[in-house]
């Protein structure tokens, strides 16, 4: 028997073996919000259509929010607890399992998981969300073989970019290149490696065009020059001013009061005045005197005289009366005024009308990296969050950061933020009802406004986009699930280029021997809006990124792509070999060329 023949075998005998459940890769995935959802669907889309994983999600017994949570997924088990421990990790079988994902909002929870979980299976492959950076370099060096990812740090950079009007600033090295994600009008035409999108329709961007040309976002070989996002954040500095500051003082004078007590000491200063003039009138005094003996007998009294006719002494006896009243309303107006600046304060609604800044609403995990790199830029930032001890709270006091306490929904909130005179409006909380009303507000009050809204509901966020013309809306969960369940396969991806609602993968795939490109052509891997070929690898030689198409792609090679996700799933398919169900009873014979997937 010849050595390919052996290893067809040897492939069919292991695939039945897979296929009795003896032996298939058994993933564990423990989560509650829409990233274990969109984890658990890219797992689907890449391995289980082919029949060789299987995958168990552990959810909490009720929803914690109102995404999806996986639980409702086809094609997988489902375990429901609601403490993540030993018992609950041997219910899910973990017990021989090859990985375990680890998807909670909650570090110190995650971490405790981890542990529990070492316990059940010593050598397994963990992949753990964390958001603090000193836990996730203790989990390293606790598990060597885990990958520690940040959800909020994957998709922060390109709401940053949104938020100033560009084009995700996606940038990694690779076969001795350093690529970036640019705009055409950016980058000089010899430093570009290939179109990306054609983003002239924001509501219907193009990606992987067949017409390279036409593509307006590109990816781009780095020549020393600045990123597009350092760019525009440079001119949004430069161009930053402030309102004069009698609008800061007219803003807190509005504030000091209450309405009712304001409304009281009008209506007496009111009643004063008629008094003072009726009295000028009875003295037969100028302007000049009526207004001292007015503001004397009101504020400090005066000396009886029986000799005054008797109009004036009425009058003095009146407004005396009404000084009585005044003096307390004076004093509650000073207290009322000063406990109510102290409270607008704290909660940030005494703000300088800014100008050029840009607003992120909701300090969780993400607007936690949105505030800091925009911050990072020298970018004016105005925060956002209806509790004053929300995540981020705390560095954005330290980084100086103005921080508005209050619903982001209401109007009046935005308006404390200065919304009408913004550069952007990035609305990032977890409620999408708050979302929405805020960015619909925040439209009403500038109808020009740039505004980046995270929606957890991907059909829901297409349709908004479609009714209200909100041009830009991003899913984090989206954006960086590829790269969670790439980890938990150990698998690579290089990079994720989002793209309006797209995410595209930059990835490395090997080819197998008696695979369907295994003899092929290399034009036979491009797919126009679904793969693009950037640089094609022999075994032992270097990148090549300008190879003939007609080359013969042979076992081993390695085929660096830039591919959307159903792309980079049929070229999975087509870089593997077929499942063995469509080999002949004979398990050295040919194999089929498609695979039952196909």
């Amino acid at each position: 028997m010849t050595e390919p023949l052996r290893d067809r075998a040897r492939r069919a005998t292991g695939w039945r073996l897979r296929m009795n459940g003896e032996s298939r890769p058994h993933y564990v995935v423990c989560g509650a919000d829409p990233l274990a959802y969109w984890v658990v669907r890219a797992l689907l889309a890449t391995e289980l259509d082919t029949g060789r994983v299987r995958i168990t999600l552990v959810v909490p017994e009720r929803r914690r929010s109102e995404g999806p949570d996986g639980r409702d997924v086809d094609g997988i088990q489902v375990v429901r607890a609601d403490r993540l421990d030993e018992a609950t990790f041997r219910r899910a079988g973990l017990a021989g399992a090859d990985g375990l994902a680890l998807l909670h909002q909650d570090d110190v929870g995650n971490m405790h998981a981890a542990l529990c979980a070492q316990e059940v299976e010593p050598r397994l492959r963990l992949v753990v969300r964390m958001f603090n950076t000193s836990l996730a370099n203790g989990l390293r060096q606790l598990f060597p073989d885990s990958a520690v990812l940040s959800d909020a740090s994957m998709a922060a950079p390109a709401f940053v970019a949104a938020a100033l009007g560009e084009v995700a600033p996606t940038h990694f090295r690779h076969g001795g290149r350093t690529l970036y994600v640019a705009r055409r009008v950016d980058v000089r035409p010899q430093d570009v490696v290939c179109g990306v999108a054609d983003t002239g329709d924001p509501a219907r961007a193009r990606v992987l065009p067949a017409d390279e040309t036409t593509a307006d976002v590109v990816l781009a070989e780095a020549t020393g020059q600045p990123p597009g996002t350092e760019l525009a954040a440079r001119r949004l500095v430069r161009a930053r001013r402030r309102r004069r500051p009698v609008a800061v003082l007219l803003r807190a004078a509005r504030s000091f009061a209450t309405r009712k007590i304001g409304i009281a000491v009008l209506v007496l200063l009111a009643l004063i005045a008629l008094l003072g003039w009726l009295n000028a009138g009875a003295a037969q005094v100028d302007w000049a005197d009526a207004l001292y003996l007015t503001l004397v007998t009101t504020l400090t009294g005066e000396d009886p005289d029986v000799t005054k006719p008797v109009a004036a002494q009425v009058m003095q006896v009146v407004l005396n009366l009404a000084g009585l009243a005044l003096i307390p309303l004076i004093t509650a107006v000073v207290v009322d005024g000063i406990v109510n600046a102290r409270l607008a304060l704290h909660a940030g609604r005494i703000q300088p009308h800014r100008s050029g800044h840009v607003v992120v609403v909701g300090l969780g995990n993400i607007g936690t990296r949105v505030m800091a790199q925009l911050n990072d830029f020298g970018v004016e930032v105005v925060a956002i969050d209806r509790t004053p001890d929300a995540r981020g709270a705390s560095l954005a006091h330290r980084l100086g950061v103005a921080v508005v306490v209050g619903d982001a929904a209401l109007e009046e909130t935005l308006r404390s933020a200065s919304v009408e005179t913004c550069q952007a409006l990035v609305v990032v909380s977890t409620d999408d009802g708050v979302n929405l009303r805020a960015a619909l507000n925040g439209r009403g009050l500038n109808p020009d406004l740039r505004v980046v809204l995270r929606l957890f509901d991907g059909d829901f966020a297409e349709r908004i986009q479609k009714a209200f013309d909100i041009g830009i809306s991003r899913s984090v969960s989206y954006l960086a699930a590829p790269s969670f369940a790439a980890a938990l396969l150990d698998r690579a991806v290089i990079a994720t280029i989002p793209v309006g609602r797209h995410a595209l993968l930059v990835t490395e795939v090997p080819v197998a021997a008696g695979s369907p490109l295994d003899g092929r052509p290399l034009s036979a891997v491009a797919h126009p809006g679904e793969v693009r070929l950037l640089a094609y690898t022999r075994a032992g030689q270097k990148a090549d990124w300008s190879a003939d198409p007609r080359l013969v792609i042979t076992a081993g090679d390695r085929l660096t792509v830039v591919a959307r996700r159903a792309g980079l799933t049929a070229l999975l398919r087509e870089t593997t070999p077929p499942p063995p169900d469509h080999l002949p009873d004979d398990p050295v014979g040919p194999p089929s060329p498609r695979s039952g997937g196909d």
